[in-house]
């Protein structure tokens, strides 16, 4: 709301027209260019989890059950909980009941389904095929006999997934070159290595050549395994950083594609990067000498999200809105066939 004015009564004109322009200059915005990175969002893996548990509850009614968070984003499990999904941390919280049990796209240990099939339950995997590529890849080196080094954050539940697909010991985890230097393999010529799909292009090609150099007869994947969403959307983070003046990146704390793209801005000229979860946790004190803002949002965040910031930044600044756009995106992945079938019967 603009000040209140108070003028004497027989001011006259100059003064009514000083109340005219202190007027206009408490109602005009300061200008703000927000450059929107495109692609952002949503990626194929995230679509198809969550489509997984909705379509579950479609199908077999609430509750259906999830292990873990389906993504990381507490507006989309937010959304999917007032629908009827109930999510816990283990098996072991979920009741015998029958209900459906879903595993997120993170990806889970092998001992999670046996578990599940242990207590009969009904599961369907959410799993992201790009993370199950992963695990398959660590099989069949494991199958060769060679041992694996995975590039990953350690607790990060695709790494504890990844890591859970074969015997304990097996799979070294690194994430840095540091790391890479203290490692301690039992034979340098008969070694693998695979990566976590959410990690930065760049680190990770940093300590891909340090393995490269400390062992040269490793083998890696056939293609590379850091995700296809993951590296657009960072290389779209790359384009716009040199103009901004700050980014934000719309996600989750625990998302770690989302936390890589803050660290990619930084890393390509933009001093000033945040993550925010949503509009409402916006301290707009920090847009101060703000005219140019890079504006983004992890895998696992939907574009409403992005629409509530813009929305909220044209309450206060004049906004003009530039998408910058390196790549279309058209990956897309199907449900599992149970699914696709209730959906077929419903048409």
């Amino acid at each position: 709301m603009p000040p209140r004015i108070v003028v004497p009564a027989r001011a006259g004109k100059g003064v009514d027209f000083a109340r005219t322009f202190v007027y206009k200059a408490a109602m005009e915005k300061r200008p703000l260019t927000i450059l929107l990175s495109s692609p952002r969002g949503f990626c194929a893996g995230v679509d198809r989890a969550i489509q997984i548990v909705e379509k579950a509850i479609e199908k077999y009614g609430a509750p259906v059950y999830v292990r873990h968070e389906i993504v990381h984003n507490k507006f989309v499990v937010d959304g999917l909980r007032s629908k009827g999904a109930v999510f816990v941390e283990e098996l072991s919280q979920i009741p015998d009941d029958g209900r459906p049990v879903i595993f997120s796209a993170h990806g889970v240990a092998k001992a999670v389904p046996e578990e599940a099939k242990t207590r009969e339950m009904f599961y369907i995997d959410a799993t992201c095929p790009l993370v199950s590529k992963v695990h398959k890849e660590a099989e069949k080196h494991f199958d060769l006999g060679r041992q694996i080094v995975l590039i990953g954050h350690e607790g990060h539940p695709e790494v504890v997934g990844t890591m859970g697909q074969l015997p304990k010991g097996v799979v070294l985890l690194v994430e840095t070159i540091e790391d890479v230097k203290k490692l301690t393999v039992k034979d340098e010529n008969n070694i693998a290595f695979c990566t976590q799909t959410t990690l930065s292009v760049d680190d990770t090609a940093d300590v891909v050549e340090a393995l490269k150099q400390k062992y040269p007869a490793i083998i890696g994947p056939g293609r590379e395994d850091i995700c296809y969403a993951t590296t657009n959307r960072q290389a779209a983070v790359k384009a716009i950083a040199p103009r901004c003046d700050a980014l934000m990146v719309i996600g989750a704390p625990n998302s770690s594609n989302s936390n890589r793209l803050v660290e990619v801005g930084v890393a390509y000229g933009c001093e000033k990067a945040i993550l925010v979860q949503r509009a409402a946790e916006i301290d707009w004190s920090w847009f101060e000498n703000i005219h140019i803002l890079g504006l983004t949002a992890g895998a696992s965040a939907p574009d409403i999200l992005i629409d509530e910031v813009i929305f909220a930044a044209k309450q206060r600044f004049d906004v003009s809105v530039e998408e910058v756009a390196i790549t279309k995106e058209n990956v897309v992945f199907n449900i599992p066939r149970i699914l696709r079938d209730a959906e077929e019967k419903v048409a």
